[in-house]
């Protein structure tokens, strides 16, 4: 599609962009409001390393939905509005909410491995950390690494919006015209460069990991056109058949109870000749040549 994008005929404010804008602001709003009964959201609800003690596994989806300041949560609520309305519209609500949280989830775990090759290669082999002369513990300091906000997400719609619509045109700072793969690629590049020269403390490979998760799910999709609501229904399809699936118990174990004593002889002398009976196989031929069954009816009844 290279023809200049316009919005008309579609819903300025579908449904989940409508309700993602909702939650940040309430979570936002939150922060501010739990600071004053001393509870940190952020702390609780932003993505630890996962080798700190505050890391919780649920931090990687929490922590879309935490902000660090007004500017950080409204330029992303601006892009979210800005491209997310004209993916869902295309896309429909289920298929877009799949890859905001795909790429979100994606951007915290290259965020989470980035983290650890630092660990690795720098921070390991210390019990301390000297922070400006003040001494903290290794752990106090891995608690420190807190990823907060949803760029990550943000990028990979920014990228999805590039594929689709390259020679669109986006308004740099609102006034310089530049055409979406332009835009998308010069910032990757960016934030690569920043990525690598760490000169801030924002999460620069959280936001490419966003865009690269974005990339393979589409990708994926471009591959397997029918999209995700088919693979959920193969999914459900297996999991309905494991869950009523026929559960055999042995028979011994469940059929084989004796009701009286002259039964329970008669039973376990009827086990006994079956246990001998494949002993004097052993000793002829081995024990090698017994099946999966005689040897498991050995090894339950030798006990």
């Amino acid at each position: 599609m290279n023809e200049q994008y316009s919005p008309t005929g579609f819903r300025v404010l579908p449904t989940v962009v409508k309700h993602l804008l909702i939650i940040n602001i309430l979570m936002f709003l939150a922060t501010f409001t739990l600071e004053r009964f001393n509870i940190d959201l952020t702390n609780i609800l932003g993505l630890h390393f996962f080798k700190a003690s505050d890391f919780r596994v649920y931090q990687f989806v929490t922590y879309m939905f935490m902000h660090a300041n007004f500017g950080h949560l409204f330029f992303n609520m601006f892009a979210l509005w800005m491209f997310g309305n004209t993916l869902e519209n295309i896309w429909g609500s289920k298929r877009f909410l799949l890859f905001y949280m795909v790429c979100g989830i994606g951007a915290g775990l290259c965020q989470e491995l980035v983290q650890y090759i630092e660990y690795a290669t720098s921070l390991a082999q210390y019990s301390t950390v000297n922070l400006d002369g003040r001494i903290v513990t290794m752990d106090t300091y891995l608690n420190m690494m807190n990823t907060v906000g949803a760029s990550g997400a943000i990028y990979g719609l920014l990228l999805a919006f590039g594929m689709m619509f390259p020679d669109s045109r986006i308004y740099l700072y609102f006034f310089i015209p530049i055409k979406a793969k332009w835009f998308v690629i010069g910032y990757a590049v960016l934030e690569l460069l920043l990525g690598l020269h760490g000169v801030d403390n924002v999460a620069h490979f959280a936001h490419l990991g966003g865009m690269l998760f974005g990339l393979l799910l589409i990708l994926y999709w471009r591959k397997h056109p029918a999209g995700p609501d088919k693979d959920f229904r193969k999914l459900k399809d297996i999991f309905q058949s494991w869950k009523n699936r026929k559960k055999y118990t042995p028979y011994e174990e469940v059929k084989d109870v004796p009701r009286s004593d002259e039964d329970y002889n008669y039973k376990k002398a009827q086990k006994e000749r079956e246990v001998d009976a494949i002993l004097d196989k052993v000793a002829q031929n081995g024990y090698g040549s017994l099946t999966d069954e005689e040897k498991e009816f050995l090894f339950k009844n030798s006990k």
